[in-house]
């Protein structure tokens, strides 16, 4: 077959240079044909044409100008935003970016822990009043780690607490493959009894209509009062005004949000004004080697797509 066309949609994650991708793109898969969209008008041009897209956000008006697409590969690794309905009937290959953004996130959730174990915070607030006041901090050995949904992301989660000695709990839809880094896996139906016995809360499950608001007033109860939830999925996975009545009437500790709901967070919100609560802007996945990262799943998928291998495709969601 001959070389496919790639349109780049000029949308680009965590506020990135789509240049970087190209550049990637061109070093590792020299013979391929590569347009770049400068702007949304421009990607409605080329995408009629186009083999293949690769995108942040693909919205419905320019999927219904896609007259030859064959494959999308995102940009992202949760896909909540894409019509797969829509995608699926037009028979296109759908693969994600997912394990792109499992280091760093992993690393920031560490932080996280690491700010409520050990105070942070608090040394933070005294350093801004010039204040030399002694006080204590914890440690995360020997305390448990639960991670909802242990994915790739997930996984390397548990990596690094384990590495920290700490136990690792978690749940997963396929019980039967348990990283080396778990101590226990559970099924989302057993969610309660995870969260029961856990010190912090990872939610690095993906957004779909079974997790959607599945951490509310219920799941808080299970929790422990001195419990941390920390949520780098999606916001709409929390019950977030569930979670504020949790941490208002002190049903757990507090928060770290990497994810809100809705997206930016309103300045309104009473979470901008709770102390136990840390907050980012959606920028855990954020790191130097997103770029070559993406590059290397789409060179090992684009190989196997001139081979029309399509079941071996990494990452492949449809």
């Amino acid at each position: 077959m001959s070389h496919p066309k790639t349109l780049l949609l000029h949308e680009a994650p965590h506020g990135g240079d789509p240049d970087s991708l190209a550049a990637e793109l061109k070093e590792q898969t020299a013979d391929l044909g590569l347009v770049r969209a400068q702007n949304y008008d421009d990607a409605l041009q080329h995408i009629k044409t186009a083999d293949i897209v690769i995108t942040r956000k693909l919205t419905n008006e320019l999927l219904g100008q896609a007259e030859n697409l064959d494959w999308i590969q995102a940009l992202n690794a949760g896909v909540d935003s894409y019509d797969l309905d829509r995608i699926g009937d037009m028979n296109i290959t759908l693969t994600n970016a997912s394990g792109v953004h499992a280091n760093p996130i992993a690393e920031q959730v560490l932080g996280y822990m690491l700010m409520f174990e050990r105070n942070l915070n608090q040394g933070l607030e005294q350093q801004r009043r010039r204040e030399w006041n002694h006080y204590g901090g914890g440690e995360l050995r020997r305390q448990t780690l639960g991670v909802l949904g242990v994915g790739k992301i997930g996984s390397r989660i548990a990596q690094l607490g384990s590495a920290l000695d700490m136990r690792v709990l978690g749940t997963k839809r396929d019980t039967n493959e348990i990283p080396d880094s778990v101590d226990e896996i559970f099924p989302p139906q057993e969610t309660h009894t995870v969260l029961g016995r856990c010190d912090y809360v990872v939610v690095a499950c993906p957004l779909n209509e079974s997790t959607r608001g599945s951490i509310g007033l219920p799941e808080f109860a299970s929790m422990k009062h001195d419990s941390v939830v920390i949520n780098i999925g999606r916001g709409a996975v929390v019950d977030q005004d569930d979670l504020i009545t949790a941490i208002q009437k002190s049903k757990i500790r507090g928060a770290a949000l990497d994810v809100t709901d809705p997206e930016p967070l309103p300045e309104d919100s009473p979470l901008w004004e709770l102390s136990n609560v840390i907050i980012t802007p959606h920028m855990a996945g954020s790191t130097p080697h997103y770029w070559e990262r993406c590059a290397e799943i789409f060179s090992t998928n684009y190989a196997r797509y001139l081979e029309q291998n399509y079941e071996e495709f990494i990452n492949r969601v449809l």
